[in-house]
């Protein structure tokens, strides 16, 4: 028996058809809670548990759709019903795909409602009794944390909304897509809500890091290789274009590819045909190439560093990761949304940012990015000692902003530091980051662009 109080979330930004719908909620022992934008339903879900939502497809700031995504990509399992009108039907079938319950046509009719309503409180139901049978039998199979990193809010800023139009428009599409822009603006999440909302989906999405990737162990890494086929080749491998095959490859920092590696891959893409290191078998591919990158990559062809012809096959359709700076209404959103993850990460209930504290976060530059803003909140989350985010919870910024060795020296300085730091550490690049006082991908940023090789000798010690 479905309980009389369950919790239902209404979005919709029609005041006359939100009360309406309230009423409903009303008269048959639901509670009701309202919201009229995408933004005000994220921060409704993540403080509390509901037991439906019935969604208007078209919002002021987002639409149904895009919310979806965000309840998938944040393991948010809670039924959603879409509500729609009669135009819209096409794009509510699409949002059934990425996993609402049903759909309902305006007017609605509030017969069928009641049914479909029911429906869906006794599926939830059901599944989240086989969730608990299935932990008791396997405690180590679902530990609920999710994967850090790829929880992220959407934004209200024209920025934002902008680039998840060019979200919604290419990834139906086949088109091979190159996401650019700074350091920790998201650009992974980016890809796979392209993935998510396209018709590869089901299939699955292999992110590369390619600023890991050797030339000497590239060919291995795409293609796989089969036992013997070099010294350290114990056992057969599978690359990652037969891994991510009928899905999404992720190449992330493109740009860092070794310009023989991209001689491999402009091969594999026109010829959609792959061979295993040590085998004469050809094996058949189709995947979905999304690229990202934080350079200019017409600079890197210019100067010989990235292949033309490669460039103009990844870019059929390019999106831009705007930088934080740039979407400071969204810093707000972004920050609570930092504070509640944070929260979990480290057993603490903070339940607000201080005026003053958002305030002083709406100043700085965020050269970091998102990833930036994220490490802030968790730091000033772990210090809190009470439920509120105050500004003496945050580094000093000012000194943080000269934190990088790089700051205190000009270019022409850089490249010798990063090789002297690679030597110290005996060309270990993850204590050399740290040394130096920058992320890893940062570093291989830096060395790609400098045509540093591990092994690079130095010339004069400045250390």
């Amino acid at each position: 028996m479905i309980n009389s109080k369950n919790k239902i979330l209404i979005i919709e930004d029609d005041p006359t058809f939100s009360l309406l719908l309230q009423t409903w909620c009303n008269k048959n022992d639901y509670e009701p809670v309202v919201v009229f934008t995408i933004e005000s339903a994220q921060r409704e879900v993540l403080k509390n548990s509901f037991d439906l939502i019935l969604s208007d497809l078209r919002l002021p700031d987002s639409d149904g759709i895009m919310f979806l995504t965000w309840l998938n990509d944040n393991k948010i399992e809670i039924p959603v019903i879409i509500l729609t009108n009669y135009a819209d039907i096409q794009t509510a079938v699409a949002a059934m795909k990425l996993g609402a319950f049903d759909f309902m046509e305006k007017p609605i009719n509030h017969l069928i409602m009641k049914e479909k309503v029911e429906w869906a409180m006794s599926k939830k139901e059901k599944r989240e009794k086989e969730k608990g049978e299935r932990r008791k039998e396997s405690p180590t199979r679902d530990n609920g944390s999710g994967e850090m990193g790829v929880d992220m809010v959407i934004g209200n800023s024209k920025v934002a909304k902008e680039m998840y139009e060019y979200i919604q428009l290419v990834a139906p599409t086949e088109l091979s897509v190159l996401i650019f822009g700074e350091s920790g603006t998201g650009k992974e999440h980016i890809a796979k809500t392209i993935h998510a909302l396209s018709k590869r989906s089901k299939a699955p999405f292999v992110a590369v890091d390619c600023g890991a990737l050797s030339k000497e162990l590239a060919a291995s890494e795409f293609f796989g290789h089969l036992k013997g086929s070099f010294t350290s080749a114990i056992s057969d491998k599978t690359g990652v274009f037969e891994e991510a095959n009928g899905g999404t490859l992720f190449f992330d920092e493109v740009g860092n590819l070794q310009y023989e590696v991209q001689v491999q891959l402009l091969r594999t893409l026109q010829e959609r045909k792959i061979r295993k290191v040590g085998s004469t078998k050809e094996i058949a591919v189709d995947v979905r190439l999304i690229c990202a990158t934080n350079e200019d990559l017409s600079k890197a062809i210019h100067k010989g560093r990235f292949r033309e012809d490669l460039y103009h096959r990844l870019q059929e359709f390019t999106i831009e990761a705007p930088a934080l700076r740039n979407r400071i209404e969204d810093i707000e959103l972004f920050s609570n949304f930092f504070r509640e993850q944070s929260n979990r990460e480290v057993s603490k209930e903070v339940k607000y940012i201080s005026s003053e504290a958002l305030e002083i976060l709406k100043q700085q530059n965020w050269k970091g990015n998102l990833r930036e803003l994220k490490n802030t909140i968790r730091r000033a989350v772990l210090f809190a000692s009470g439920n509120t985010i105050i500004p003496e919870y945050f580094p000093v910024f000012k000194e943080e902003a000269k934190s990088s060795i790089f700051a205190l020296f000009d270019e022409k300085d850089e490249k010798q530091r990063i090789i002297n730091a690679l030597q110290k550490c005996g060309s270990n690049k993850s204590i050399a980051a740290k040394m130096l006082n920058i992320d890893r991908k940062t570093l291989y940023n830096k060395m790609h662009a400098y045509g540093i090789e591990l092994g690079e000798k130095n010339t004069s010690s400045v250390f």
